[in-house]
This record gives C-alpha cells, structure tokens and sequence, in this order.
C-alpha cells in the first residue's frame, strides 16, 4: 500500500513535469530571434517596427489584470490551454500573410497570450502544492521550470540559423506553430483542484474577485513588499537583457563573437532559476547581500567595457533571475486570500509599468552616454532594494477579512471543467 506522504510525492512530480514541458515548449520558439529581420525584409521601417512592439507592451499592459481575475473566476488549466493557441495563430498570420496589419494582429495575440499565462501559471502550481501538502517546493519547481525556458530560447536560437537555411521562415514559422500546439496539449495534462467562482463568468463574479485580490493587496503589508520586490527585482534585469547585445557589441569583439557572450548571460539566467532550490530559505538580509553582489557584478562587469567583464554580468543576472524566482515564492506565501492570480497579475501589471521606466530611461540615457555606463547606472538600484530589505520590516499588519475569508472549496477529481474525455485522477 503506497503511503500518504509517496503519493503526494509523486503528483507534486507529475504537476513539476508538466510545468516543466509546458514552460519548454512555450519558448521553443523558432521565430524569437529572426521576426524583427522577417519585419524588415517585409519593408518595414524601424520606427514601425518599434511601433508594433509599442502595441505588444500596450496589449499586455491592459489584459494583465483582467486576465489575473479571469483565471480566479474561471479553470485556470484552459487558460494556460488557451494561450499558446493565440501566440500560434498570431505566427501563422505572420507566415501566411507577411504586412504591417498581420504583424500588428500577431502581437496583439501575442500579448493576449501571455497576460492570460501571467498569474494564472503560479497561482495554478501554488494552489496544486499547497493542497498536496508541499507548497515549499514552489520556488524549487518555479525556478527550474524557468531554467527550462531560458534553455528553450537557447535551443530555439541555435536551430534557427541552419533551418532558415532550410525552408526559410515558413520553416520557422510551422516549427514554432507546432510548438504551441505541444504546449497547449501539455497544459490539459496540469490537475486543477479548484472550483470557479461563486457566479462563474458573470460581471458580479469578476468584480467580487477583483475586490478581493486589491483588497489583500492593500490589506497586507507583506503582499504589498512582495508585490513590490517581484516587479522592481524583475523589470530592471529583465529590460536590460534586451540591450545585452548592444554591450557586448561595444567592448570590440568581432561581430560572430557577440552571439557567444549573449549565450554566455542566458547560460547564466537558467542556473539562476536552477539555484533559486537552494535560496529559498535566504532571510532578507541574506537576500540583500547576495543583490549587493549581483549590483556590484553588474556595474563592474559593464564598466570594464572587455569581453572578460561579461563573465561578471553573468553571475550578475544569475543572481537577479534567482532573486526573482524567490521573490515570486515569497508573493505566493503572502497570498491568504481566494484571488491568487489577481494578486499575482498586479505584481505583472508593476513589472510592465517598471519595465517601461526602464525602456525610457534607457532610451534617454542613450543620448549622453554609452552601454557600459548605463548598465552601471541601473546597477543602483538594486543596491537600493538590497538596503530596503536588510531594514527590519517591523510588524505586519493585515485585514483580519482576508485572513478569515474561506479559500476554494477543494474537490476531489478531475478539473470542475469537467471536460469530455477527461479521466485522469488528481
């Protein structure tokens, strides 16, 4: 007779390997790195290709939350169902019918896409450990599953180069299409042990969620931290990865060389989900010195101005991502309430928000100063965050309506969805 305590083990398995396939598959993304050479081999300028990412960050800016209190209103495993399926069709409009209006079409999905993965991936992995038994394990699993996906763009950008040769971006665009019919498939495999909001998709229902998830997050001292720690630690690294290449472009390396130092970051990124295992247990103090070190890795990195310093950059975002997977699992323990992925698509919301900040100072830096000094300059702030932790954060304060109010009720078997041909056990 297997034990409680194996069997428990076992699912939270099973639920870390779909994660794991689905987060894999989700950035298995052929057309990452050549869609902005695809846009301009279509004749697109580079303002209008600025303003098709412009309508990205706006779509994703505006679905974030709604989407956050959808998934608490709604089964979260057919939104993550869901997802891939917009992100594909948005490439093959790309694919079959290469113009402006395609593209715009393409990114709008794009962003549909991920507003509808943010919130509803953690609180979907969160809620199912916690009724195992092993929400503990979050930051471990989280960390990983993004270790995957960091390695997934690095696989997707290495196959890019000999198949363009192959078929070109038909090619690329079937690959990726294909990807996001495996990632949608994978997600009607998570176990879902949750029931959808008392009113299920009526206006009422999505308001009463929406209250509850800023209602907590204004209640609760410790979610408003987290909340604030997931976007500002996530916006600044995570904006900057986007000039990585410009730095390395700017210490003098041949041009075949840049590519390597860029792979050099990323390799750096996944080990930083794959240690956020062993920092899940860091006090806030040890959490602030190691973003000290990362600070200093950065400013020091980016400053030398040579390839050496990129070795430096790179433990640099290692420790950022790892940050970023604990500050994500602190956000989750803080949640007492029933409006999870609400609460988690506000700390989204503070990411795209910061992330803009980020893009405009850079862009304003930009005329006065080169790569290396900038990347020192938003090295700053993390010293800033380091300091705000090492503070003692003095006694929290929480309305007592969150901590009391009665989380989902929890049934026993497949997804309250109740989807045909659906029989698996919990």
């Amino acid at each position: 007779m297997i034990s409680p305590s194996r069997a428990s083990d076992a699912r939270a398995k099973r639920l870390a390997a779909t994660l794991y396939t689905y987060m894999f598959l989700d950035d298995l993304i052929l057309l990452y790195p050549v869609y902005a050479l695809l846009f301009a081999g279509t004749g697109l300028s580079t303002a209008e290709i600025s303003s098709l990412l412009v309508i990205w960050s706006v779509t994703s800016f505006v679905m974030e939350v709604p989407s956050g209190v959808w998934a608490d209103a709604v089964s979260r495993r057919l939104l993550l169902a869901v997802a891939p399926i917009l992100s594909g069709a948005g490439y093959a409009l790309w694919i079959i019918a290469p113009s402006y209006g395609a593209f715009a079409a393409g990114f709008v999905l794009w962003g549909i896409s991920g507003a509808l993965q943010s919130g509803a991936t953690e609180a979907l992995v969160y809620s199912e450990l916690e009724h195992l038994g092993a929400a503990g394990r979050y930051a471990t699993i989280m960390g990983r599953a993004r270790a995957l996906s960091t390695c997934a763009v690095m696989v997707a950008t290495a196959a890019a180069a000999p198949l363009m040769v192959v078929g070109g971006y038909p090619l690329l665009g079937t690959a990726s299409i294909l990807a996001c019919v495996l990632c949608s498939a994978a997600a009607t495999t998570f176990p879902e042990h949750r029931v959808e909001s008392q009113g299920g998709t009526s206006p009422r229902a999505y308001v009463e969620v929406l209250r509850d998830g800023v209602a907590e997050a204004r209640s609760s001292r410790s979610v408003r931290r987290a909340l604030l720690l997931v976007a500002v630690v996530s916006a600044i690294w995570g904006s900057l990865e986007e000039y990585v290449a410009l730095l390395a472009a700017d210490t003098g390396v041949a041009t075949h060389v840049v590519p390597l130092l860029v792979l050099l970051v990323s390799a750096g990124i996944a080990l930083g989900g794959v240690l956020a295992a062993t920092g899940r247990r860091l006090t806030n103090r040890a959490l602030a010195g190691c973003l000290v070190f990362g600070a200093l890795a950065l400013g020091a990195g980016a400053i030398s101005g040579a390839a050496a310093g990129f070795v430096a950059i790179t433990a640099a975002f290692c420790v950022f991502q790892m940050a970023t997977v604990l500050a994500d699992a602190r956000l989750q323990e803080s949640i007492a309430g029933p409006a999870r992925a609400t609460v988690t698509s506000l700390a989204g919301l503070g990411t795209e928000v910061a992330g803009v900040v980020v893009y405009g100072g850079y862009a304003a830096a930009s005329t006065v100063a080169g790569h290396s000094v900038i990347f020192a300059v938003f090295a700053v702030p993390y010293l800033v965050i380091a300091l705000a932790l090492a503070r003692p954060s003095g006694p929290v304060h929480q309305d007592p309506s969150i901590k009391t109010r009665p989380s989902r009720p929890v049934r026993q078997g497949p997804s309250v969805r109740g989807r045909k041909g659906d029989h698996r056990t919990p």
